[in-house]
């Protein structure tokens, strides 16, 4: 039996998208889309978006943190040191202890350094932080990372923000025969069909900004995803037919005049 319930560091959620709080034309265009995505978890880049200087506009004047869970990242980080340090920063802040980890290796690609996000992960949870990885998508690391005491394995569908797609289903899979960690597509989702996608694989969940964000209509896109997400978990839960390469008729012959 499949648990349905979406949980994570013995913490459920409602909402199996989760949803970033970066390039928006505003925090209260943010405000809008999340609340239409019916997201309970959004990503906050403690170093790029303000959550402490009061005499700035505030995310939280806008995202209440007690009806929403924030996620802490560390985006722009490119060293362990740098995404601990930030890390500490959000907890002193926030007290928050579940966390996402991201540490990248080039300003260009944006994929993740593996060797630091491996250690990085490694000293956060001695730390006692609950971390939810970004990574590549090899199941080899993946299983490094859940030994090293990941509380999430976040693998990338395609470079952040490209909007591509999920660009190789098999390693997925692989992933999610192997894991029993939520399993989160982070980054490359383009669109509906891709979060549906990533769902259909057996993934948890999936996280998006950019294709909210940057959407003509972000509003109407939160509302496409929340649904792709609803509808591709009740796709997987619900067991495909076996591709077959011929026809079927989908009545019997029987009594056939």
């Amino acid at each position: 039996m499949i648990d349905n319930r979406f949980k994570i560091a013995n913490k459920i959620f409602k909402s199996r998208l989760i949803v970033g709080t970066g390039k928006y034309k505003s925090f209260s265009e943010c405000a809008k889309a999340i609340k239409t995505s019916g997201a309970d978890i959004v990503t906050v880049a403690v170093r790029r978006v303000n959550i402490s200087n009061k005499n700035k506009a505030r995310l939280m004047d806008y995202i209440d943190p007690k009806k929403i869970t924030y996620l802490p990242n560390t985006a722009g980080c490119f060293t362990a040191e740098d995404a601990i340090r930030t890390l500490r920063l959000a907890r002193e802040i926030g007290g928050w202890k579940l966390v996402k980890l991201e540490v990248l290796g080039d300003k260009k690609n944006l994929f993740p350094e593996m060797i630091e996000t491996l250690r990085s992960t490694e000293l956060l949870t001695k730390e006692g932080f609950k971390v939810m990885v970004y990574c590549n998508d090899d199941p080899l690391m993946a299983k490094r990372l859940e030994n090293a005491g990941a509380v999430a394995i976040m693998p990338l569908a395609a470079p952040i923000g490209s909007g591509l797609g999920i660009q190789n289903k098999v390693n997925i899979k692989i992933i999610r025969k192997q894991t029993k960690l939520p399993l989160i597509i982070d980054a490359g989702i383009g669109q509906a069909s891709d979060a549906s996608i990533a769902m259909e694989l057996g993934c948890d969940g999936v996280l998006i900004n950019t294709a909210i964000a940057r959407a003509k209509n972000p509003i109407q896109m939160a509302e496409a995803m929340k649904l792709a997400v609803i509808s591709g978990r009740k796709s997987f839960l619900s067991g495909r037919i076996n591709p077959n390469l011929f026809g079927s008729a989908s009545t019997t012959n029987k009594g056939i005049i």
